[in-house]
């Protein structure tokens, strides 16, 4: 049996942390939220958090995750109850496959949903980050980082005012928590062949522009700052970068 030295311990540790950013997720809504994330499948680094936890009103919880982090998405799920129906329908909305901890392969969360998305670099290739309404929205949320990079945000609530065709789902009250995408509130008769989802003939930037999409303007007028169809980019203001060797922390607030 090999015998590790206290200082071969902490030399290992320290590397770890060296080869990792940290993570930071704020609840700063008056209510509780189940907060997630998933790798999607892309590469093999994932955070040395769990996949779905409770986040009371106005708490934090921080974690490492690994520099080479692709394809990251991080978001909250509303109104959730896991005792009889630990599934994606478990939610009101953001549900997954798993229950409170969700599934890291096929729990990516049922629209609407506000998603904070990221891929980390270790090469010469910057950080890419973006706030994503394409999956429709649920709750504000801020992405920050600590090097002084973009700040990428949807800081207002679309529920209240989002158009009559995309509102929905309603809590108990009858308040609206969502504000669906016009492909996900059903307004493309074939969704395989759709502008509203950049399917089929509409599937490249050019044949999907933003104009072509229904409510592109409602979302990307009031979040302007975040990333609002399929193919966003042009807008220059969707997808955000931060040199890889900043080593930027990020912290996702939702309510900020």
């Amino acid at each position: 049996m090999k015998i590790v030295s206290i200082p071969s311990l902490l030399a290992l540790s320290l590397a770890s942390v060296a080869s990792s950013r940290t993570f930071t997720v704020y609840n700063a809504c008056p209510f509780t939220i189940w907060c997630i994330f998933t790798d999607l499948n892309v590469g093999t680094a994932t955070p040395d958090q769990t996949t779905g936890w409770e986040a009371g009103a106005y708490t934090a919880v921080s974690f490492f995750v690994p520099d080479n982090w692709q394809a990251g998405r991080i978001w909250a799920r509303r109104d959730c109850d896991f005792s009889t129906n630990p599934g994606p329908n478990s939610c009101l909305d953001g549900g997954c496959n798993g229950g409170l901890v969700c599934d890291p392969h096929t729990g990516t969360g049922v629209p609407p949903a506000t998603v904070a998305e990221f891929t980390l670099s270790t090469t010469s290739a910057p950080d890419y980050y973006d706030v994503s309404l394409v999956d429709g929205y649920n709750l504000p949320m801020r992405i920050t980082n600590t090097a002084g990079c973009g700040v990428a945000d949807c800081p207002v609530d679309l529920g209240p005012n989002c158009p009559a065709a995309l509102q929905g789902p309603y809590d108990s009250t009858g308040f609206p928590v969502g504000c669906k995408s016009a492909c996900d509130a059903g307004l493309a008769p074939d969704p395989n062949n759709s502008q509203n989802c950049c399917t089929g003939s509409h599937n490249t930037a050019a044949t999907c522009p933003p104009s072509g999409v229904e409510y592109y303007s409602y979302f990307k007028s009031s979040c302007p700052n975040s990333y609002v169809y399929a193919y966003d980019e042009s807008s220059g203001t969707a997808l955000w970068t931060c040199p890889s060797g900043s080593r930027a922390d990020y912290t996702v607030t939702f309510c900020p």
